[in-house]
């Protein structure tokens, strides 16, 4: 076990390196290695979130390549991505013009495919978000890192939240299937400590006290998404 905690602390350490070039120098590659690592299923995980969001205003922290966003604005929501990197936001911004410009051009009725076509991006990091007080009916992260558990986030998500709002929040998920692709990726999730054999345990012990400091009720979805669990 002594020997162990050291290849793990390494490995995290690579890992933060690893996601700090695939969110800035390598960000045009983050489609690809997250479908690959999730076997085709990262889109439809974040998708998942959908239909916890209430309301029309919606914040996004960590917006990535811009997938969310899509949804949310062919669903005629307010809708406000939030990222620290420049690079994933230049990338963000250029997906979402492509997907309004198909939305224009496409036969499908425009109730279906457009809906407010005002692109709202920002950069800034969730300790310090740069909105009113109760400028958001539900603020939603989709596999956020350390940050989320940050009690300078949470006051600042609960600032921007009208009373009773509601913040959102897909910190994990794990890979079920019984293919050997679905195992080998579900090993490798587990050595990497991206899902934990205990996931669920771990959420909901963790996402206790932090949130509930900063003024949440905490309830707690677990998801089965395309063999898979999100949640």
């Amino acid at each position: 076990m002594a020997a162990a905690k050291p290849f793990f602390d390494w490995m995290r350490i690579l890992l933060r390196f690893f996601f700090y070039l695939l969110y800035h120098p390598l960000a045009f590659t983050y489609d690809l290695v997250a479908a690959t690592v999730s076997l085709g299923r990262w889109k439809d995980w974040v998708w998942s979130v959908v239909p916890f969001i209430e309301g029309r205003r919606v914040l996004e922290i960590g917006h990535g390549p811009g997938h969310l966003q899509k949804v949310l604005l062919s669903r005629k929501l307010i809708a406000i991505g939030l990222d620290e990197s420049a690079t994933m936001g230049r990338l963000a911004r250029r997906n979402l013009r492509r997907f309004l410009l198909a939305s224009k051009t496409s036969s499908i009725p425009p109730t279906q495919t457009s809906g407010y076509t005002q692109i709202r991006l920002a950069r800034g990091v969730s300790q310090h978000l740069p909105f009113h007080d109760s400028s958001f009916d539900t603020v939603v992260a989709t596999f956020p890192t350390e940050y989320i558990y940050d009690p300078a986030t949470l006051m600042e998500a609960y600032r921007v939240l009208i009373p009773n709002g509601r913040l959102v929040i897909l910190p994990g998920a794990t890979i079920l299937g019984r293919g050997l692709l679905d195992r080998v990726m579900a090993l490798l999730f587990r050595i990497t400590g991206q899902t934990p054999p205990n996931l669920a345990e771990i959420i909901h012990q963790r996402s206790r006290q932090p949130f509930v400091n900063a003024g949440f009720h905490v309830d707690t979805h677990v998801l089965d998404v395309r063999s898979s669990r999100v949640f």
